[in-house]
């Protein structure tokens, strides 16, 4: 944790739902005048698209089934560590890009599933902020989780994520059902192991639950709807929360332990602008007396 260089990181896995908690956060950042790094999961992947696909082939010919991004060999994260810590110490580090598809691609004249060079991060930003995997991974080797000064986790309701995911694998990359199927399959043990883990160290976790029949996620024609679930919002630590506030401002919400409110799942990014405003203002009223006091 640093006053002059916060880091906030949203850590969940693939299909969770992280990257809209990212548009709410940019939306703060736009309206608080915040200048924030920011830094994609995706980029600390160890392999390209293509070295990837030949690594799990040589994992999967010696008889090891459960190689995926999910786990720490796919991935660099003690350079993702190195990051954090650099700007937690200095207000700078490296960053790329990795091209999800060839829109992305386009602009740098590379192909798809691949990463750009490295590079510095802009000058004089006031936060770090992260969304990926492993926000908050914590193994024998690295310790990512100790720098964040607000983690949050987001986390469906399991069979919820697998329909998110198969969707979007569907829809954006053309996968099979059960392409994406081997792929859920693939990265349980990883899943267990180093992604859920994560969700006991963040500050704030977001989960949605639907109230409708998601019992075979697999053959599920659409996803539930926000209006059709409920949000459950847990707080590490409730100290300084002002539930009643919450509660008035989320209609239709309660709370259902003394640390965790229920509200409907349609308010999730009022929840968010709720919550989090106030802590980017703590953050940055922190770093302006640590910048000032040197």
């Amino acid at each position: 944790m640093s006053e002059k260089h916060p880091i906030v990181a949203i850590t969940g896995s693939s299909g969770a739902g992280t990257t809209s908690v990212t548009r709410t956060f940019q939306k703060i950042f736009r309206r608080e005048q915040v200048r924030a790094a920011l830094i994609e999961g995706d980029s600390f992947h160890r392999y390209d698209r293509k070295e990837m696909r030949r690594v799990m082939a040589e994992h999967e010919n010696a008889g090891q089934r459960h190689f995926s991004h999910f786990g720490p060999e796919a991935n660099l994260s003690s350079d993702l560590e190195a990051v954090f810590r650099q700007y937690a110490e200095t207000g700078n580090g490296r960053q790329r890009k990795y091209l999800h598809d060839a829109e992305e691609a386009a602009p740098y004249g590379q192909e798809p599933g691949t990463f750009t060079a490295w590079e510095s991060f802009e000058a004089e930003t006031d936060l770090l902020f992260y969304e990926g995997l492993h926000g908050g991974v914590v193994s024998d080797s690295v310790n990512v989780a100790r720098y964040p000064d607000l983690l949050i986790g987001v986390v469906p309701v399991l069979n919820l994520e697998w329909i998110q995911k198969i969707h979007r694998d569907k829809s954006t990359r053309g996968y099979s059902t059960e392409a994406v199927t081997d792929v859920i399959l693939r990265r349980m043990p990883d899943y267990v192991n180093y992604i859920c883990p994560q969700f006991t160290r963040t500050h704030v976790n977001f989960q949605r639950v639907p109230t409708v029949d998601t019992s075979n996620p697999f053959v599920a024609r659409e996803i539930p709807t926000a209006d059709e679930s409920f949000l459950v919002i847990r707080f590490a630590n409730p100290k300084g929360i002002d539930f009643q506030y919450l509660l008035a401002m989320l209609h239709d919400s309660f709370m259902s332990r003394p640390n965790t409110i229920v509200a409907p799942g349609g308010k999730m990014e009022l929840a968010m602008q709720l919550i989090f405003t106030p802590f980017i203002w703590r953050l940055m009223d922190r770093r302006k007396k640590a910048v000032g006091s040197r």
